[in-house]
């Protein structure tokens, strides 16, 4: 007894070489890790574990009661013969993986070529291993894993009930008492052991293989999040030489080089001594890569290095790419063709496609940053003084009789006539220059407005170098006389406050004008308004350009009640 149990033990090897054998096939990890299987997984799964139980029956060994003696290998058997075998394990996992239709389907292939063999116990055998994959079929668990514990039970159970089975249809029941007290508990031990022992091997094999599939996830991310910050800047001299350092210390490979479609811009590792940033490319199979835009494994044979002692053996050349078109390559080199594995080159294909997808990224941002400044000075553009013609007139009017005041006048809208053309050119300014401009304006409004209007201002000198949008501040005044004060007879008051509160500054425009309505004041500065009033376009404007410089934070505030006045302030960060 104790030296068959010692011989099936030794055959489970033969189960662990056939586990790592399955463990290739992608429809039997999906049985291991799937709710549930489709109909042509359920027959590839039965005819495999079928098939399984067919090698389990003949790397048994053959058992002659009279004799009771074996037979290292089980074939055709004698009337008075059975076989001490590993059947039972390729029903039973078929069962607890696959379900009772695939434990049936295996035990009904293993057992039926069981029948075939012959032997005193073949109907008894053929029934129990049908019974077996019915019986693991009712384990079989959806959304749960089974134990290592409870498969080694369920197979020794299986094998139980198979000595049961033996010792109820076989006939003579003398030779069936004889074969199982022989058999019986080797097999139950063993079968128990190969059962558990199979899934073991399966689990851990797919485990490993899920943790370097995870670990090159996690290295393709850490480096995704590495270069990103680079790449935003284009494909240059500095950002390749930026991304070929961090490749080269992920990686590990003996250099890495970036190169555009005729230089290279970087080389980190082994052979900088020559193959340095700036130099024209030395190899043809990189000009090949260029041309074709396909990825390359280079041996000594094809490298063709210039330089005669080049310590690079091998390499991998990938194409970086914009739009479909190669714009350059990524090359990782090796000591030698046998270096390259094929998780590296699944790995550098990767990252070829990861970093040309960056420099597309980058190359959309600065579109978009382009189309953002253009918008901008587009929305300044469109910003310009209603009130050019109603100043000259005044003009006229005071040069006979106040020559120095026109004088006065003429230089304060020549000075804000200069800073709304300077506005279309630059996109930030300083408070300090646009208070001054301003300043301009309301000189002149103050001359047309003559007794009527007082300007206030209380702005902390701190605040003078803060950045603002150009002709930000002068529509809004503006818009305070047009609009608030306009239809007062006397003390138009606008007041001016610019204050540090914290790591902000806060501007302020007040006027004790007419006011509006809460309706109007929802609107005014988020859209256009088509009345007989005005369309509030140049607020639109101001708000459009603080919040796409600054942020949501940064928009217009704007309180205001009928005959009491109006207020509108903003944050600069």
């Amino acid at each position: 007894m104790f030296e068959l149990l010692i011989t099936m033990l030794e055959r489970l090897g033969i189960i662990v070489t056939i586990a790592l054998i399955l463990t290739r096939f992608r429809f039997f990890r999906d049985m291991i890790y799937r709710e549930s299987l489709n109909r042509r997984q359920q027959y590839k799964a039965i005819l495999f574990f079928g098939f399984f139980g067919i090698i389990g029956t003949y790397t048994g060994l053959a058992f002659n009661t009279d004799t009771q003696e074996y037979n290292r290998w089980a074939a055709d058997l004698a009337s008075d013969e059975a076989i001490a075998n590993s059947r039972v394990i390729g029903v039973v996992l078929a069962g607890l993986l696959g379900g009772y239709k695939v434990g049936i389907g295996a035990g009904l292939i293993a057992g039926i070529h069981r029948f075939t063999l012959g032997g005193f116990t073949a109907v008894a055998c053929g029934t129990a291993t049908i019974i077996a994959g019915i019986l693991a079929g009712f384990f079989h668990r959806k959304n749960k894993h089974a134990t290592l514990s409870s498969v080694f039970l369920i197979g020794a159970t299986a094998e139980t009930i198979q000595m049961l089975i033996i010792l109820l249809l076989a006939h003579p029941f003398q030779k069936a008492a004889t074969l199982v007290s022989m058999i019986g508990l080797p097999m139950i031990i063993a079968n128990g052991l190969g059962s558990a022992l199979f899934l073991l091997i399966i689990r851990m094999v797919v485990n490993e293989e899920e943790k370097a599939g995870a670990f090159q996830a996690q290295k393709t991310l850490r480096i995704a999040d590495q270069t990103l910050a680079f790449l935003r800047n284009g494909m240059n001299n500095e950002t390749a030489l930026a991304v070929c350092k961090i490749l080269h210390k992920e990686i590990q490979t003996k250099a890495v080089a970036m190169t555009n479609l005729t230089d290279i811009l970087a080389h980190v590792g082994r052979g900088d001594d020559h193959h340095q940033a700036n130099s024209p490319i030395q190899t043809q199979v990189t000009r090949d890569v260029i041309r074709y835009g396909n990825m390359v494994v280079a041996n000594d044979e094809t490298l063709h290095c210039q330089f005669e002692d080049c310590p690079l053996g091998a390499a991998v050349i990938a194409p970086l790419k914009h739009r479909g078109e190669t714009i350059g390559t990524l090359k990782f080199y090796f000591n030698s063709e046998k270096e390259i594995t094929n998780l590296a080159m699944e790995l550098i294909s990767g990252l070829s496609i990861l970093l040309s997808n960056q420099l597309e990224l980058a190359e959309a941002d600065k579109a978009y940053q382009l189309a953002k400044e253009a918008e901008i000075k587009a929305l300044q553009a469109q910003i310009r003084p209603h009130f050019l013609f109603n100043t000259l007139n005044t003009i006229v009017s005071l040069i006979r009789i106040d020559p120095a005041k026109a004088r006065v006048l003429l230089v304060s809208l020549s000075h804000f006539l200069r800073q709304n053309l300077t506005a279309t050119t630059v996109s930030m300014t300083t408070l300090e220059q646009e208070l001054r401009h301003m300043k301009a304006y309301l000189a002149i409004e103050e001359a047309r407005f003559v007794d009527k209007l007082k300007v206030v201002y209380d702005i902390d000198d701190e605040t003078l170098f803060e950045k603002i949008p150009p002709l930000t501040l002068q529509p809004i005044v503006e818009n305070a006389i047009k609009h608030g004060i306009k239809e007062k007879v006397n003390d138009c008051l606008i007041k001016i406050t610019v204050k540090k509160q914290g790591n902000v500054t806060v501007v302020k425009v007040e006027d004790n004008g007419q006011g509006m309505s809460k309706e109007r004041v929802k609107l005014i500065g988020k859209e256009t308004i088509h009345s007989e009033e005005g369309s509030g376009l140049a607020l639109y404007n101001i708000n459009r350009r603080l919040t796409m410089m600054f942020g949501d934070e940064a928009a217009l505030q704007i309180k205001s009640e009928l005959h009491k006045g109006t207020e509108i302030s903003f944050l600069l960060a």
